[in-house]
């Protein structure tokens, strides 16, 4: 009894402990790694966790694949290509903004299947502010078109968005080409129902003249390469890196092992006056805020409460795949909309896979709809997801104010429209 009476206070203390940090997270108050950090200490030092089990929690396979992936592209970002490639698509384009638009959004998707998306949005809306001065059109739409593609384009695959990242390292059997597989064709699906509403939206907002439109092909993108053979080592130890990810499984290595084998393989290549610039390109508040939230969620799981959350869950489904799929969907969509979808993806992970320890036979339908609410649900409002944040933070730089309301007009009916679309999928493709 006594014993029970202790995990009992441990279980308050830790959902406190979670649900404080949690709301100056939303609060933005505080920044979110130094909350995150101080919330772990706080599960160490209350001795709800410790040190030890606090470190199993932490998923290296998470952060390595994170920091392979921040290196890889860092280094490659020094070449210009970027900037390369959406000068050639607004050349293609004609000048044209409407298709100058429409080829971003395209870029934008594919580079945040392969790139995370924070990285992809990064790279793109220094480009998409040049092109649009030269045209003198308003680059709000193609910044709230960016920031939507990027998370939807970051859904398709295990490195293109961090709750596919964890998802992928907490469940063995998702692998790299299962989430290509199960994610990719919906992803598709999503990005070719948002392009005439894009046009339909913003179409008005972006005419330009025939003479500005003239100006961008007479832009020159020859001199934007520096340096070509850093360029080619890059591209190969890219591709390699990918091919690695499709391999991964049947060579028996982990997303992490491929990412960072990479990354070191790129640096040995390019010399040591690369290191330290490559190392500046890691996002270490970020890599410091995953280590933080998992040790967060390993007092809430280790206290028992991720079990009683998931037994209260089947309780409400009945256990029944279809109805629990779905309120993870769109509760995951809804959630990560208002909340940062990562912490929210921290806690539903140890829920899932309490609810297997429970008798629900296939978790697969969960997983996938755990990773588009999450994902997909990041697209609702300026808060859902780093990149959203990115971008305004970026459009505020250049006297472009991208405010919370405009966005959510603009994106939250989307991103319903995407869980809609996800949920017809989900229910057609695993449950009927």
């Amino acid at each position: 009894m006594l014993g029970e009476s202790i995990m009992e206070q441990q279980a308050i203390l830790a959902i406190g402990i979670f649900l404080i940090i949690y709301a100056l997270i939303i609060s933005e108050k505080i920044h979110r790694t130094v909350l995150a950090m101080i919330g772990a200490v706080l599960m160490i030092v209350l001795g709800i966790v410790d040190q030890e089990t606090a470190l199993h929690h932490v998923d290296f396979n998470t952060l390595g694949l994170l920091v392979g992936m921040m290196i890889i592209v860092g280094v490659t970002a020094e070449t210009g290509l970027f900037k390369y490639v959406a000068l050639k698509a607004a050349k293609m384009a004609k000048g044209n903004p409407k298709r100058i638009m429409v080829l971003l959004v395209l870029i934008t998707a594919f580079a945040s299947a392969f790139l995370d998306n924070v990285t992809t949005v990064l790279l793109m809306v220094p480009v998409t502010f040049s092109l649009t001065r030269q045209l003198r059109v308003n680059p709000i739409p193609f910044l709230i078109t960016q920031i939507i593609a990027s998370n939807v384009g970051g859904t398709a695959t295990l490195i293109g968005d961090p709750p596919n990242i964890m998802i992928g390292s907490a469940v063995e059997e998702l692998t790299f080409m299962a989430f290509i597989n199960n994610l990719a064709p919906i992803a598709v699906i999503i990005v070719l129902a948002y392009l005439p509403l894009f046009l339909m939206m913003f179409g008005k907002q972006i005419k330009s003249t025939p003479e500005l439109q003239r100006s961008i092909m007479d832009m020159d993108e020859t001199g934007i390469i520096t340096d070509r053979n850093l360029l080619r080592k890059c591209l190969i130890v890219l591709g390699l890196t990918i091919l690695g990810f499709f391999l991964h499984q049947a060579l028996h290595l982990e997303s992490a092992t491929v990412a960072l084998t990479g990354a070191f393989i790129l640096l040995l290549i390019t010399g040591e006056h690369m290191l330290e610039k490559a190392f500046r390109s890691v996002e270490w508040i970020t890599i410091f805020f995953f280590v933080g939230l998992f040790v967060l969620v390993s007092g809430l799981v280790e206290t028992g409460v991720i079990a009683r959350l998931a037994a209260q869950a089947i309780e409400v489904t009945g256990g029944d795949l279809l109805t629990t799929s779905m309120l993870i969907l769109w509760m995951s969509a809804i959630a990560s909309a208002f909340l940062d979808n990562i912490p929210f993806v921290a806690t539903m992970i140890p829920m899932i896979q309490e609810m297997g320890n429970m008798g629900v036979t296939n978790l697969e339908p969960l997983w996938w709809s755990l990773a588009l609410g999450a994902c997909l649900g990041g697209n609702g409002t300026l808060i859902g997801a780093s990149a959203n944040l990115i971008v305004a933070g970026l459009a505020a730089k250049e006297g472009y104010p991208l405010t919370f309301v405009r966005y959510l007009l603009y994106a939250f009916p989307l991103m319903i429209l995407s869980i809609i679309l996800s949920s017809i999928y989900i229910y057609v493709r695993y449950l009927m």
